[in-house]
C-alpha cells in the first residue's frame, strides 16, 4: 500500500466522521444481538473498533485494530484505520483531503467503508425477516439473500421455530451494479438461483481466490425475458486482500476467503436458494402470514382442478419485479402427462383485480 493513499485516507475527516455515527448496536454490547456469532467474526472486529474511535478511546481502537490485523494482515481498509486511530490517539490533525485526490484505490476503500458503516447502521432488528420469504419448505434448512444495494448478505436458517439471521457478511458485486440484462455488462443479476456445485482454487486463476460456487443464471424467468450471458458465480478473492472494493467483479458476487468456504460448507448444491435483491425489505414473519394465503388459496384452487399433489411447497416474491411470485414444490400426479416428484417452478402474477395467474412453468 502506497505512502500517498495512506496519508491522503488519514487526511480525510469522512472516516472520522462516519465512524463517530456508528449505530448503537455495534457497540460494545453487540453481542447480545442475534447477529453476532460465538466466534468473533473480523467484521465484528472492525465494528468494535469504529465504536470505540466514536467513543474517543483511540487506544481501545488501535489495540482491537492490531488484533484485527493479527488475523487478517492482508486487511486494507483495516490497515489505514489503524494508521488513522494511532494518529487521533497521539492528538494528530486531521485534515481535508487534497482536492485534486483522485487516486482509484482511495475512491474503492471509501466506498467500501461507506458501504460497511451504512450496512451496520441498518442491521434488522431481532425477529424480522425479508419480506421475499413468503414461505420456506421445511425440507430447505437455509437461503443466502443478498441486497446488493447495500452489499451485504444474510446467511439465514430456517427451522421449526422461525427463520433467524446467522451470517451477516460483507459482499461485493459486479463494476456497473446490478439488473443483469446482457452478457458482458458486467452487472450482477436480480433474481432467484440456487448453486449448481463448487470449483476448486487449483482450477481457478488466482482472482477467484479460495474456490468458486456457480449459480443458476439464467434461469427460466431471465431466459423468458431474453436476458443472456453465463458465468455468475460467488466467490472468493486474491490472497493479497481481505475483500475486494464494493464494485469490482464482471458480474458475480465475492466474499472474503473464509466467507465462502463457510458458506459452501452450508450451502446445498440444487438446493439452497440463493436470493440476488435490489434491497430487501425486513417485516415481521406474521405479517407474512395474510400476504399469502390469497396465493395459497389459489394455488390450492388450481391443484385441485387436477389428480395433483404437491409437497415441500416454498413461495419467493420475486426480486426486481412488482406482483410476482416463484412457488417451488414437487408435484405428483396420477395421470401420463407429468412424472411423479417432478420438482416444478411455477411463476404467479397478481392481477390487477388481485387474482393470481400462472405465467410461467417449468419442471427442474
Amino acid at each position: 500500500m502506497g505512502r500517498g493513499l495512506a496519508t491522503a485516507l488519514l487526511a480525510t475527516s469522512l472516516l472520522l466522521v462516519a465512524a463517530a455515527t456508528i449505530a448503537d448496536n455495534v457497540v460494545d454490547g453487540a453481542a447480545d444481538e442475534p447477529l453476532v456469532r460465538a466466534e468473533i467474526h473480523p467484521e465484528d472486529r472492525l465494528s468494535a473498533a469504529l465504536a470505540a474511535m466514536r467513543d474517543g478511546r483511540y487506544a481501545v481502537a488501535t489495540q482491537r485494530l492490531a488484533q484485527l490485523l493479527s488475523i487478517e494482515p492482508n486487511f486494507r481498509l483495516a490497515q489505514l484505520l489503524y494508521a488513522q486511530a494511532l494518529a487521533l490517539r497521539s492528538g494528530g490533525r486531521v485534515d481535508p483531503p487534497p482536492a485534486n485526490e483522485d487516486d482509484p484505490r482511495l475512491g474503492a476503500l471509501l466506498a467500501e467503508y461507506r458501504n460497511r458503516s451504512d450496512a451496520l447502521r441498518a442491521l434488522p432488528a431481532p425477529g424480522l425477516v425479508p419480506s421475499l420469504l413468503m414461505k420456506l419448505s421445511d425440507q430447505i434448512g437455509n437461503v443466502l439473500v443478498v441486497d446488493l444495494g447495500k452489499g451485504r448478505a444474510y446467511l439465514i436458517d430456517n427451522n421449526g421455530s422461525g427463520q433467524y439471521v446467522v451470517r451477516n457478511l460483507y459482499a461485493g458485486i459486479g463494476r456497473n451494479g446490478y439488473g443483469k440484462r446482457n452478457a458482458g455488462d458486467l452487472r450482477t443479476p436480480v433474481g432467484i438461483y440456487r448453486v449448481t456445485g463448487w470449483m476448486d482454487d487449483d482450477q481457478l486463476p488466482t482472482l477467484y481466490g479460495a474456490g468458486a460456487l456457480p449459480l443458476s443464471y439464467p434461469n427460466s424467468w431471465d431466459r423468458s425475458l431474453g436476458r443472456t450471458g453465463s458465468g455468475i458465480w460467488l466467490h472468493g478473492v486474491p490472497t493479497d486482500t481481505y475483500v475486494r472494493a464494493p464494485r469490482s467483479s464482471e458480474g458475480c458476487v465475492t466474499f472474503s476467503n473464509n466467507d465462502l468456504l463457510s458458506l459452501r460448507s452450508q450451502l446445498r448444491v440444487d438446493s439452497t436458494p440463493v436470493i440476488l435483491a435490489e434491497q430487501l425489505d425486513w417485516v415481521p414473519a406474521a405479517q407474512l402470514d395474510a400476504e399469502r394465503e390469497p396465493l395459497l388459496k389459489a394455488i390450492e384452487d388450481w391443484r385441485s382442478q387436477g389428480e395433483i399433489t404437491l409437497s415441500d411447497l416454498s413461495l419467493f416474491a420475486y426480486p426486481g419485479e412488482s406482483g410476482l411470485v416463484l412457488a417451488q414444490f414437487v408435484q405428483n400426479q396420477t395421470g401420463d402427462n407429468l412424472a411423479s416428484g417432478a420438482r416444478t417452478d411455477q411463476y404467479w402474477r397478481r392481477q390487477d383485480d388481485g387474482a393470481w395467474k400462472i405465467v410461467r412453468e417449468m419442471n427442474r
